[in-house]
């Protein structure tokens, strides 16, 4: 998936041939923005697609352990990730597909890398799962089991669907028979054929009362959403077309689409670059009915924001999981990505979260609570009854539970042994918390737009008391009412982990747990 290969691509399509003039070689260069992806072409840089990769070294106890590695969510062993994609249950095994680069720590040579679980917590890299073709670079998409084989592929086959992008944006297929070790591309791609660049990240389900199965489209800068309908995930018809006009945001990309049936209403999950709820990178949602032929949003004001932090983007969630909607996003903004100081990988997956919708003052709200299988890493709960953290001497990772009295304002302030801090306020009066992002955090030089004064969210609350809890690792901190009504995701970069804790007033009080490493 993402986004302006096409204007570099539109610029040159008629000219890209070998010996290309220095005059070419400028205009190259005039169609190039800071983008990192518009500086990239496949049918020049990368003419022959490599084969998949063969699986990682898989980590021991004494590896991952790089500054800023994070000890409690995914990364790959090394080089770029971005979206996740293609991600299904099935077996007892969790499939994370994700956007990949298998040659560099860069954007670029856009793949599905791969890694699995048994419980959402644990990862095992795999091998490279698709990479790139004639049709271009492989970007973002979905899996489903099709269990009945209306593709023809056998029972219970697992087939992807993904966003075949060069100088257009079309839909391919692959599928596997042997549970996504290995997948064999549709001789019959793309599916659905398309002249631009607007029409990516394939999110696919089966609609039962409609007998088929449905797509939703993203449509990039012309905003909006493309449903198509299928019953056998090779021959697709047009179904309908979802845009929203958002006032005070015309330049809005839409990207990574996902609708979620909850009852008798359905959740479409859209991530927008730029102009998220801070800037850059965010993702919205909308909330209403779905006939399986078009969906229409309820009358609410728009745009909703799943999390209102800087770095939870292109979220989409797991397919064959029956009633539990679990969703991952990728920890980044498309503003500062390529220069985030990670090395050898760039960039990790947030926590998993269960999406639930509920009501709050008689109106939808979509909660994203970190899954409860969360559990499996965590010690006991200790009081915190000093400024320091009761955590032991690794201080890999940790779960901070606090409680806030909506009384007064309060300061919380978490820091380390190097005057490092990240400080947020919990504001009584019109129940928000603002989070602040400034070099007072850690490390922010490596790009101008990374140090934010103020972020705030609406606490999403009733009573007078505030639940929130903090998942502190390496190089993160995920914010979250106890109940995910509201979260903030945020990358920071400090030199060691915050392991100090202190409030502005007397009414706050807290407990920790700690966290073990995931390698």
């Amino acid at each position: 998936m993402k986004t302006d290969l096409r204007k570099v691509q539109h610029c040159l399509l008629p000219s890209l041939m070998r010996g290309l003039g220095v005059a070419l070689l400028l205009l190259f260069l005039a169609c190039s923005k800071d983008d990192p992806k518009q500086d990239y072409n496949p049918l020049i840089d990368d003419p022959k697609p490599e084969q998949p990769a063969t699986p990682v070294e898989q980590p021991t106890q004494t590896s991952y352990s790089e500054q800023y590695r994070p000890q409690i969510h995914f990364t790959p062993a090394k080089n770029w990730m971005n979206d996740p994609n293609g991600m299904v249950y099935v077996d007892g095994t969790y499939h994370l597909f994700y956007q990949y680069n298998p040659q560099g720590n860069d954007w670029g040579n856009m793949s599905w890398g791969h890694a699995t679980s048994t419980d959402l917590i644990h990862w095992k890299e795999q091998a490279v799962a698709l990479t790139r073709d004639e049709l271009g670079d492989v970007f973002s998409g979905s899996a489903v089991i099709d269990k009945n084989n209306t593709a023809g592929f056998g029972a219970g086959a697992m087939v992807a669907l993904y966003t075949s992008a060069s100088g257009a944006q079309q839909q391919s297929i692959a599928y596997s028979t042997d549970g996504g070790k290995s997948f064999t591309r549709y001789n019959g791609n793309p599916v659905i054929r398309n002249n631009d660049d607007n029409l990516r990240d394939p999110k696919v389900f089966w609609h039962a009362d409609s007998k088929q199965w449905v797509m939703a489209l993203a449509k990039g800068w012309m905003r909006g959403v493309e449903f198509y309908g299928s019953t056998d995930l090779k021959s697709w018809t047009h179904l309908s077309t979802f845009v929203v006009d958002l006032p005070g945001r015309p330049s809005l990309q839409w990207e990574c689409p996902d609708l979620i049936q909850f009852g008798n209403k359905w959740v479409l999950l859209v991530s927008v670059n730029p102009g998220g709820p801070i800037l850059g990178s965010g993702t919205m949602y909308f909330v209403g009915s779905f006939d399986g032929k078009e969906f229409k949003a309820d009358d609410l004001n728009y745009p909703l924001w799943l999390d209102y932090g800087m770095d939870n983007y292109a979220g989409v969630t797991w397919s064959n999981t029956d009633n539990r909607k679990i969703m991952i996003g990728w920890m980044n903004n498309w503003n500062y990505a390529g220069n985030v100081p990670c090395s050898p990988w760039r960039s990790a997956m947030t926590l998993p979260r269960e999406l639930k919708l509920t009501e709050l003052n008689g109106k939808p709200l979509l909660c994203c609570p970190v899954v409860s299988e969360i559990d499996k890493i965590a010690g006991q709960w200790q009081t915190v009854s000093t400024d320091a953290l009761p955590l032991d001497a690794k201080k890999s990772a940790y779960q901070l539970r606090i409680t806030v009295s909506m009384d007064q304002n309060t300061t919380v302030t978490l820091s380390n042994g190097n005057d490092e801090k990240f400080v947020f306020d919990v504001n009584a009066s019109d129940r928000s918390l603002t989070v602040h992002r400034t070099s007072a955090t850690g490390r922010t030089d490596f790009n101008g737009s990374f140090s934010i004064p103020s972020m705030k969210a609406p606490l999403n609350m009733e009573g007078n008391n505030v639940v929130i809890d903090l998942f502190v690792d390496q190089s993160s901190v995920e914010l979250l009412t106890q109940d995910g009504a509201m979260s903030m995701t945020n990358l920071v970069f400090p030199q060691s982990i915050y392991d100090h804790l202190s409030f502005s007033n007397a009414t706050g009080s807290a407990q920790v747990r700690p966290l073990s490493r995931i390698w």
